[in-house]
């Protein structure tokens, strides 16, 4: 490798490469024997970790069809250090999904002898709202609540004390509590009956919001309703730590009660 330019769009090839022998040789020719690459969370060291940890990522994320790895093209250099940043878009095209800041040191030979990857806050937070809408969609309450603290500042725009056909809404604040609201919600609405139109999600750091509108029907009255909906989303490392819905209660209300 004779540039930066060359070491960036390889570097990005590789975890789109299908071929596993042919990700073997990249990942031989990139790093070094003893290279490491480090992440917030673990560490691979040498060339069959390294390989392992892309072949992983590949398996999970670019091989089903789903997303491809783009570099920036943001390259700064400084002696033998080089920093770049690398996207996980959409296959079909479309924002990214996750975004990541790595930062390499060169061995005398070119190669990677230390990668270091920083995922940024507002990826994490994008990546776990994401994550979030389409658990909700498959309607699991065990799977929602997998991505939610321990304790929650939960909140929902009704009225303190509630409505009596609704009793999904009441004080929450532990993941049991999202096990059985969702549990409960599954059990006041028909089946199959959940939809509404692609939400739109804005990040600002550790903070989401999401709106769009939530379609279902009362499974004790038969009527479907279409309320808009906001959640105000908080991730802390990596799961949900406050979940505030303001939605047309009304609407909802009416539809329980005829």
């Amino acid at each position: 490798m004779t540039t930066t330019t060359t070491l960036t769009s390889r570097y990005t090839a590789v975890w789109n490469e299908p071929d596993p022998a042919a990700r073997r040789r990249a990942v031989a020719e990139l790093w070094a024997e003893d290279g490491v690459e480090y992440t917030e969370t673990a560490e691979h060291r040498g060339h069959d970790a390294i390989e392992a940890r892309i072949t992983g990522a590949h398996d999970q994320f670019v091989a089903p069809g789903g997303f491809v790895f783009v570099s920036a093209e943001d390259v700064v250099t400084h002696h033998d250090a080089v920093t770049f940043t690398t996207h996980m878009v959409p296959a079909t095209g479309g924002a990214p999904v996750w975004s990541g800041t790595v930062f390499v040191l060169l061995g005398p030979d070119g190669r990677i002898r230390r990668d270091y990857q920083f995922t940024s806050e507002e990826t994490g937070t994008r990546v776990a709202v994401t994550e979030l809408l389409a658990r909700l969609a498959e309607g699991d309450p065990d799977r929602i609540a997998e991505l939610f603290a321990d304790v929650v500042d939960w909140q929902l725009d009704w009225p303190a004390a509630g409505h009596p056909a609704t009793p999904w809404i009441r004080p929450r604040s532990t993941r049991a509590d999202v096990v059985d609201h969702f549990r409960t919600l599954n059990a006041c609405h028909a089946p199959d009956s959940g939809g509404g139109a692609a939400p739109r999600i804005l990040v600002d750091g550790r903070d989401a919001v999401v709106l769009g509108d939530i379609a279902r029907t009362a499974k004790a009255t038969g009527r479907s309703y279409v309320a808009r909906c906001a959640l105000h989303l908080t991730v802390d490392n990596g799961v949900i730590t406050r979940y505030h819905v303001y939605e047309d209660s009304l609407t909802v209300a009416e539809a329980f009660t005829g």
